[in-house]
């Protein structure tokens, strides 16, 4: 990745998911101020609006804005892209950042397993529901809009279980869990890349290195996992620094046009280009994620409009 350059973001407008703390609030700050109306997604206004308050202070910009986001809750979703799609007629950039780790099975309050609903098919909602606007502003500026997605090298040990992404039929492990949602994040990326013109949307997705922050270290982890995080601590990379291949992909003038990329940070001057996993790079899996994951969307909503999906 080449050295990251300031650019000129004053008529852009971002939405960055899970941006009230580590990598997502560090690529706020900088994005804003850049000059770019960054609207800040959070579970909720307790948590995000002294993110926002700091992202404010720290980037002298008059235009942060805040929105309640829970990626594990379908009505959230549709309030937040209601908002975002009220607010603004223009959406330049969706940064899919949002993520969970938990050693115990939770479900959403669609019932769907919580590593994948948030990880995943949230994002997968959220970006079905902004696409129209993404495609639209790119069509009226003349540049594509983008989707950067923040997935994981754990993708690299993820092992996708269409007939049980949901853990109803195998015992539950949270790193499998994880590692899981991280594969299906980088298939998720490239197929959004695949079913979109590059002059309309550009889709791309990356690993932010190992961060120093308190994401998986509290007690949605195991002992065993808390602790090697402790250990490592002193090896990883600031959320500053991890928030760049972020910044990179949502702004760098490089990055234009460029889709179905994945990019790997880590420690200053190291972040590059990468081939994902072999199993990340299967079109046929990646398509058959996607209408699976387009059915559950379809389950999710009939659940939640008291209706039964349609076959």
């Amino acid at each position: 990745m080449p050295a990251l350059a300031q650019v000129d973001l004053r008529d852009r407008v971002i939405l960055i998911t899970g941006a009230n703390s580590g990598i997502g609030k560090e690529a706020a700050v900088t994005l804003s101020t850049w000059g770019a109306t960054v609207v800040m997604g959070a579970r909720s206004e307790l948590r995000g609006g002294p993110a926002r308050a700091e992202v404010q202070r720290r980037s002298g910009s008059g235009r942060v804005e805040l929105v309640p986001l829970d990626l594990g809750s379908f009505d959230s979703i549709h309030a937040a892209a209601d908002e975002v799609l009220a607010r603004h007629d223009r959406l330049d950039v969706l940064i899919n950042n949002a993520g969970a780790v938990l050693s115990r099975r939770a479900v959403t309050r669609e019932g769907f397993e919580a590593t994948l609903g948030v990880n995943h098919i949230g994002h997968q909602l959220l970006t079905d529901l902004l696409l129209e606007r993404l495609t639209s502003t790119a069509a009226t500026v003349g540049q594509p809009s983008r989707v950067v997605t923040v997935a994981s090298l754990a993708h690299r040990t993820g092992k996708l279980r269409l007939d049980d992404l949901l853990f109803e039929h195998r015992a539950y492990n949270g790193s499998v869990a994880y590692a899981q949602s991280k594969l299906a994040n980088v298939l998720f990326a490239l197929e959004l890349a695949r079913r979109n013109d590059p002059t309309l949307l550009t889709s791309n997705c990356l690993h932010p290195g190992a961060v120093r922050t308190g994401f998986g270290a509290a007690e949605d982890t195991n002992g065993l996992e808390r602790a090697a995080m402790v250990v490592g601590r002193p090896f990883m990379i600031t959320p500053r620094w991890g928030s760049r291949p972020i910044v990179y992909l949502a702004s760098a003038p490089a990055m234009q046009g460029v889709t179905g990329a994945y990019v790997v940070g880590g420690w200053p001057g190291r972040s590059a280009t990468h081939k994902p996993s072999h199993a990340a790079r299967d079109p046929r899996l990646a398509a058959q994620l996607w209408d699976r994951t387009e059915a559950l969307i379809a389950e999710g909503e009939a659940r939640r409009s008291g209706t039964p999906p349609s076959d």
